[in-house]
């Protein structure tokens, strides 16, 4: 799961209600969805949509930059758990899937489009989303393939670049998914995916 940059930090005081803030991201949501745009959004309206105070909202996030890092982080999904599966390519698969459903969920989600779109407007907002929560997930994949190289599934030597390496798995799903919207994304596509990738990546010698 990933926690976002706000959330991550340790916190003084009474412990954060859960309630409190699905409400405040889903006043933004729902804002959002009624025709706000980001630069339009203020502590003071969010505040009062979600129907709690301004000071309960400055508690959580210091400013609206980090209330819409969580919100970014909240359309655009959670990392599935980090249960290990039968196998690297089982685990190597999810890690396709997730991209491929973040795909499927962009395409059908207006909100999602509009929140993606007006964050890269904002210079700041979205090398900050790519510092926090991309970094994140591209760690999580990193980690993956790093178990994979050290239990004989992947060529030691491609571990000399693993951010290449991280490239190389997420980027054909990437592709289909932000550069040709209208492509199919069928259900065994990460699976076919996943083959190709590990043919590309395992020593010689070695099955799946």
């Amino acid at each position: 799961m990933i926690d976002p940059p706000s959330t991550a930090a340790a916190r003084r005081g009474r412990p954060r209600s859960a309630a409190v803030d699905e409400a405040v991201i889903e006043a933004v949501l729902r804002l959002i969805a009624e025709g706000s745009t980001l630069a339009e959004l203020t502590m003071e309206g969010i505040a009062r949509e979600a129907g709690v105070g301004k000071a309960t909202v400055y508690r959580r996030w210091p400013g609206k930059e980090a209330l819409l890092l969580d919100v970014l982080a909240t359309v655009d999904g959670e990392i599935p758990e980090e249960v290990p599966g039968a196998s690297f390519r089982d685990d190597l698969i999810r890690a396709v899937e997730w991209i491929r459903r973040r795909g499927l969920a962009k395409r059908d989600s207006a909100i999602m489009r509009s929140m993606i779109t007006e964050a890269q407007a904002s210079t700041e907002l979205w090398k900050r989303y790519h510092e926090t929560v991309i970094a994140t997930r591209r760690t999580a994949l990193a980690d993956l393939l790093k178990r994979g190289m050290a239990d004989g599934h992947i060529r030691p030597e491609l571990g000399s670049d693993v951010e290449l390496l991280v490239d190389f798995v997420t980027g054909p799903m990437l592709i289909r998914t932000t550069l040709h919207p209208g492509a199919d994304l069928p259900d065994d596509l990460p699976e076919r995916l996943a083959d190709l990738l590990l043919e590309g990546m395992r020593p010689r010698d070695c099955p799946f």
